[in-house]
């Protein structure tokens, strides 16, 4: 394994609570990456699109059940919309 990869494993083992040893991390590591289905991201997908998706499902599990899916619906489009202030200066925004 190239010392820059060895590197980098072993600092995302020191924000592990035991702080595993190199073999241990990277077994961790790959354990991870394998519980992701192969293919389920198609290739053609954008950054920007993934982040929206990301964002999505961040907000989809922080939603308030108690509240109605309309009240949901509402309040996860402010939360994507976000702030006034930011909204002139979004590239992906049209301005007016």
């Amino acid at each position: 394994m190239p010392k820059e990869l060895q590197a980098e494993v072993r600092a995302w083992a020191k924000y592990q609570p035991d702080n595993p040893k190199l073999a241990t991390a990277v077994r961790r590591l790959v354990e991870i990456a394998l519980t992701f289905p192969t293919g389920a991201r198609p290739t053609s997908e954008s950054p920007r699109q993934r982040a929206r998706e990301m964002a999505s499902n961040a907000i989809d599990k922080m939603a308030d059940n108690a509240a109605s899916s309309d009240e949901q619906a509402s309040r996860k489009r402010q939360l994507v919309k976000g702030p006034e202030e930011f909204q002139k200066v979004r590239r992906d925004r049209n301005r007016k």
